[in-house]
């Protein structure tokens, strides 16, 4: 049954996937009215883009190499070209309607309007290959956004601690060598006193990860009280078994539905994956994480998936990260996220539960981000000192 519903979701996706380059293609060809000698070139080219990003995955399970690594970075950068060729091409198909009742282009057929179609042409593609390399240079620097936080729990100890965390690494072809170095250097610079991945730290297939030892740059990772991770839906979906173990190999601590206690002072917890409900056993409730714990105790969880933020608030957790959101990753899909989690990026508190939700470090599909920057978090939290301290 899980193997029938996979396949009817992929059939879904490689029909929009084929009638949105259909779409292009068709506008395209129009375009070239005047430049027929162009048209094989062109639709030579939007078949090498249609079939880029399926090929290039399927040969980087069966023979990773320099050509499935081209024809998935190409295949990558095409999901963006495809979102913002078909909004500037639906924008002209606007307009076209609007002249249909009020003529005010040149009359079709002539050549004013053929020499109208090939400007808008070129327009519509230079201002989409603008976009997508502004979008690009974006996604290769990431911000540190700063929280101080006060958690209302006395702690014998420091009074403050000072966690790095990052989502959505999705290391893999596209974000390799070069990006999990500058990773790794960032939050290292930041002198963490612990490191925490709220998921999605393996993009699908952990194939790529070892094939490029990106693991000796997680090696390099520094923190007094360890690094740890949670696990994310991509985990799930290359096969999660291998992608924790490649992690925990080098140098990360992922906690599965367990809790870790942090110099005696405070506990983090890693909650499985929504994803994790899809096998025969599901992750466990929030109140059997606590349930052998001490719970005076600030406690921390990485929650991948930031739905229900009502459960940990009853709970009393006092600060959760998560991630998976991107906040849309590309404009204008943020607007989407906003409507579909109670946060999806930035900071909430909800009665004494602090809630941060990364828009992440790496990307999914593209290299490229429009809609907000990357970012890694640095959250100062302040405790309150045991009685005469």
């Amino acid at each position: 049954m899980k193997n029938y519903a996979f396949l009817i979701f992929i059939s879904i996706i490689l029909t929009i996937h084929f009638l949105v380059n259909y779409y292009i293609y068709h506008r395209g060809i129009q375009w070239l009215e005047t430049m027929p000698s162009l048209k094989t070139a062109f639709r030579i080219a939007m078949l090498v883009l249609l079939i880029a990003y399926p090929a290039g995955r399927f040969l980087e399970h069966v023979w990773y190499s320099p050509l499935s690594n081209t024809l998935h970075w190409i295949g990558a950068f095409w999901f963006a070209g495809m979102l913002y060729f078909t909004l500037l091409i639906f924008a002209t198909d606007i307009v076209r309607l609007v002249n249909h009742f009020f003529q005010f282009l040149p009359q079709p057929g002539t050549s004013a309007y053929l020499s109208l179609k090939l400007y808008a042409g070129l327009s519509i593609t230079g201002l989409s290959l603008l976009i997508i390399l502004a979008g690009f240079l974006n996604a290769w620097h990431p911000k540190i956004n700063t929280f101080n936080l006060t958690i209302n729990k006395t702690v014998d100890g420091p009074r403050q601690i000072k966690i790095v965390a990052a989502s959505d690494i999705h290391l893999g072809t596209i974000i390799g060598p070069r990006k999990t170095r500058k990773l790794v250097k960032t939050i290292n610079a930041l002198k963490p006193d612990i490191i925490l991945f709220a998921g999605d730290v393996v993009d699908e297939d952990v194939g790529p990860v070892i094939r490029q030892n990106l693991g000796e740059s997680l090696r390099q990772l520094s923190a007094p009280f360890g690094v740890y991770a949670s696990t994310g839906n991509h985990e799930y979906i290359g096969g999660v078994e291998r992608s924790i173990a490649y992690l925990e190999e080098h140098g990360l601590t992922v906690l599965r539905d367990t809790s870790v206690l942090i110099n005696d002072q405070l506990y983090i917890i890693g909650r499985e994956d929504r994803d994790k409900n899809r096998t025969a056993v599901p992750r466990k409730e929030i109140s059997q994480l606590l349930a052998h714990i001490d719970q005076k105790k600030p406690l921390i969880m990485l929650d991948h998936q930031p739905y229900n933020l009502d459960e940990p608030t009853q709970q009393g957790i006092d600060l959760q990260i998560s991630g998976h959101t991107h906040h849309g990753q590309l404009w204008p899909f943020g607007f989407i996220t906003q409507k579909i989690f109670e946060l999806s990026r930035g900071y909430l508190k909800k009665q004494d539960s602090h809630f941060i939700v990364s828009t992440g470090f790496g990307t999914w599909g593209p290299p490229v981000r429009t809609g907000n920057r990357p970012e890694i978090l640095e959250i100062n939290l302040q405790f309150q000192p045991l009685s005469g301290q």
